[in-house]
């Protein structure tokens, strides 16, 4: 916490604006809308509920396909199953770790021939990288398929000048705690159809119809953010610039200590076009210069020290609950959740805790790559 979230958490108190809307609740509405450059932000109990209702809006249905990236966090793909249909895992490119274009138009094409209807893509910014958004809306608008941009790890990212979220049919947004910035827990959705926006907003409060009583005509959900988690967010989104700073300054200085060792490498930005929050600093270890095992070797070797490092997503379509989804990749997401590693990267990392823990990080890779060599 930074800034004057508190002061705007005990504005809320003081007029006993607590429940799921508000004042702030209208007010971080807004600035997430301006930040993103959109007509319309729904504010949200998660990202996951988000990912629910711009599926429902997009009138997903049971049976139905969404082809959703596989390197993910399961959050982007559990929805699908809450609407009964079923998701397709995507494989990732190698230069931005995400969604790759072409096996999502393979899919789309083998699919289609089967007979199958798709009904959604769900592309992920991952660890803040953006996606190679022009191509993947070439092929949805190629086979008319709507687009839901998954920026929960991405806020403050931009491709092309444009805002993380604000590209696809629907963006999603995350307020986690581990996020850029948080809500202690939250969401968005935000979209420019403003019919869509109005329809979330109903379900979202329980699709309660203007009437002096209870009236329902269709199926709510109890999704809507407090005005005190709002309040919280409007005092995070004032420091945001600040975050993304931080976040990409200590992925700089990872890559300027560690990324000319051999066998080390960092997820680069591919071009001018691409511009990272740099939510996480991630890095690869290449097995033949350091032997298969070394991101656990260096997990554990870290936490000795009480210091959380973490593997990089376990692809999607590796997960027991996923077995029986189709999955159209090449082995590059398989290849990164062997090899590689989430460093700590928070936006409160003192330099002196920086410089620890990379003098760790140089004392075990050295010293592994001279035990293989």
């Amino acid at each position: 916490m930074s800034g004057r979230e508190q002061e705007y958490v005990l504005d809320a108190f003081a007029t006993n604006w607590v429940a799921p809307l508000g004042p702030h609740v209208n007010a971080f509405e807004q600035q997430l809308a301006d930040w993103l450059g959109v007509r319309g932000v729904v504010s949200l109990s998660s990202g996951s509920a988000a990912i629910h209702l711009a599926l429902e809006t997009l009138n997903v249905k049971r049976g139905d396909l969404v082809l959703c990236q596989s390197f993910t966090f399961a959050a982007s793909a559990f929805p699908i199953h809450y609407l009964g249909a079923e998701p397709v895992f995507i494989d990732s490119e190698a230069d931005t770790w995400n969604m790759d274009p072409a096996l999502l138009e393979d899919a789309i094409l083998d699919q289609r021939q089967k007979g199958k209807k798709i009904s959604a893509i769900i592309v992920v910014h991952l660890y803040g990288m953006p996606a190679k958004m022009n191509e993947i809306l070439r092929v949805a608008e190629r086979y008319n398929i709507p687009v839901i941009e998954d920026a929960a790890e991405a806020l403050g990212s931009t491709y092309e000048g444009r805002a993380c979220g604000s590209m696809g049919d629907v963006g999603i947004l995350s307020f986690n705690g581990n996020k850029i910035i948080t809500t202690s827990g939250g969401g968005a959705l935000a979209s420019n159809n403003d019919t869509l926006v109005s329809r979330v907003r109903h379900l979202s409060a329980q699709a309660k119809e203007p009437a002096p009583y209870y009236l329902h005509n269709d199926i709510g959900y109890n999704y809507r953010l407090s005005n005190i988690c709002a309040a919280i967010g409007r005092g995070q989104m004032e420091v945001l610039p600040e975050r993304v700073s931080r976040r990409r300054a200590v992925f700089a200085r990872y890559q300027e200590a560690l990324g000319s060792l051999p066998g080390v490498h960092f997820l680069q930005e591919p071009g001018e076009a691409f511009h990272s929050n740099r939510w996480l600093t991630t890095v690869l270890l290449d097995a033949a210069v350091f032997g298969d095992d070394m991101p656990e070797k260096i997990r554990v070797a870290l936490e000795t020290k009480d210091i959380e490092s973490r593997p990089l997503w376990k692809p999607l379509h590796q997960q027991p609950v996923f077995e029986n989804c189709p999955y159209y990749g090449q082995g590059v997401s398989d290849r990164l959740f062997s090899t590689g590693l989430c460093l700590p990267s928070g936006s409160n990392m003192t330099d002196e805790t920086l410089a620890e823990v990379i003098t760790l990080l140089q004392s075990l890779l050295v010293g592994q790559s001279a035990m293989v060599g």
